[in-house]
């Protein structure tokens, strides 16, 4: 029989701890994963070779190897799936891989105790969403070896919600079951929720109107930026919750009710914060890589990963409880980032701007390389004033000019998981 849930109020006491008894919890529950996983998995037995326990602090730890991207995507061990498994694959019960986005795909193998313990974590994320027993939920992503929100479907039916699965139904289908079926709560990504709305609106039906209470949502930055989470609000008339999670670590991040940013759920994750590809510590406020340890998984675990994300950390003060609070959520990845003429750019950067333009419906933006400097074009849905307020708007809000191109309604490509509007050409261009 599984161990039950966390209740509300133990996540909340957990989240009410001073700093001083929180990371004594970490280190507790530390020290128990690593007597449990080593040294029978081998990919963590080589990276802490010489590791005596039990670890004396957190200081401790934060000396040991970094994991990456790169560990993660090596060839596994023969007869393994995952290259960090622990244990022979006849003790898991689930697959999942990530999208590849960036590369091979990463294979992540749970054992049933690791994914009650993903039913625990979001339960902190239900309790901040509202999201209640008796909620009638639409999953609204297609359910593949990805994980999305397959943790989610589970918890929310542990949490006694009545799911209603849309994966491999079409975008007006799913607004169909919404409306049918009286759903209060919809999990998407942000592309797709205004994707939802857009295919509403052509078929005469204004998303507004469902009765959607709730949207939760991942997978892209949007929930955290302001213009992206207000748009959304406004078409659906409904509260927007966001948060963020990675196959390889879990579901970390919580946003909070006014939109303002994430918090670590630091009861399950140890975070960490340093200046983008280096090695040294960011200071409080500072742009820097979140670095994330997983408390939780001992199937394929994942300690002191570097995610890319890049955030603002802020940290409460000594002896006040709370977790870090990261404002504007994830603001890009050490990845996406391009330097333009000497200008950093994220994709959220533009995204908070053209969402700013209720009128257009779409956009893209493509990456090239003239006379050996970089250029940015930019493709968006909508008339050609808007084309040009939204340039000034860039030019004046980024300090760098970008020529933005109107096109025809219907003709850039619309998105169910993590959207994919930006083009880099410029390898292609070098030659």
């Amino acid at each position: 029989m599984n161990p039950p849930l966390d209740s509300a109020a133990e996540r909340r006491h957990l989240e009410a701890l001073p700093r001083a008894e929180l990371e004594k919890l970490q280190l507790q529950q530390l020290n128990a994963l690593l007597a449990d996983i080593l040294p029978a998995n081998r990919f963590y037995a080589e990276k802490f070779a010489g590791l005596k326990l039990p670890l004396a602090s957190l200081a401790e730890f934060a000396r040991l190897p970094f994991t990456t991207k790169q560990d993660f995507t090596a060839t596994p061990q023969p007869g393994m799936l995952a290259v960090n498994q622990t244990w022979p694959t006849e003790r898991y019960a689930r697959y999942h891989q990530t999208s590849g986005t960036h590369g091979r795909p990463v294979v992540v193998l749970e054992t049933r105790g690791d994914w009650r313990w993903w039913m625990n974590v979001w339960q902190s994320i239900f309790e901040a969403a509202d999201v209640r027993a008796g909620d009638r939920v639409l999953m609204a992503f297609s359910f593949g070896p990805f994980i999305g929100f397959w943790s989610a479907f589970d918890a929310a039916v542990e949490r006694g919600c009545l799911l209603l699965p849309g994966g491999g139904l079409s975008t007006l289908a799913r607004l169909e079951m919404a409306r049918a079926n009286g759903a209060d709560v919809i999990f998407c990504t942000p592309s797709y929720a205004l994707r939802m709305a857009e295919v509403g609106a052509s078929h005469g039906l204004n998303v507004a109107t469902l009765g959607i209470r709730q949207l939760v949502l991942a997978g892209e930055p949007g929930g955290s930026i302001p213009s992206v989470r207000q748009r959304i609000a406004s078409l659906w008339q409904a509260h927007v919750h966001d948060h963020a999670g990675a196959t390889e670590v879990g579901p970390w991040g919580n946003g909070d009710r006014a939109g303002r940013g994430l918090s670590i759920i630091e009861s399950d994750f140890i975070a960490e914060f340093f200046q983008p590809g280096t090695d040294t510590p960011a200071a409080p406020g500072e742009l820097a890589e979140l670095v994330l340890t997983c408390l939780g998984r001992r199937g394929c675990p994942c300690l002191r990963y570097r995610t890319q994300d890049l955030v603002r950390a802020r940290n409460p003060a000594v002896n006040e409880p709370g977790y870090v609070f990261l404002d504007g959520g994830i603001l890009g990845r050490a990845d996406d980032m391009l330097v333009i003429r000497g200008v950093n750019i994220f994709p959220s950067s533009i995204d908070a701007v053209v969402r700013e333009f209720p009128d257009i419906a779409e956009y893209r933006v493509t990456v090239t390389t003239q006379q050996a400097m970089d250029q940015v074009t930019l493709e968006v849905e909508g008339s050609a004033a808007a084309a040009h307020h939204i340039a000034e708007t860039l030019r004046s809000r980024l300090g760098l000019k970008i020529d933005v191109f109107p096109v025809e309604a219907d003709s850039l490509p619309r998105f169910e998981g993590k959207g994919k509007r930006w083009i880099d050409q410029r390898a292609r261009s070098n030659h």
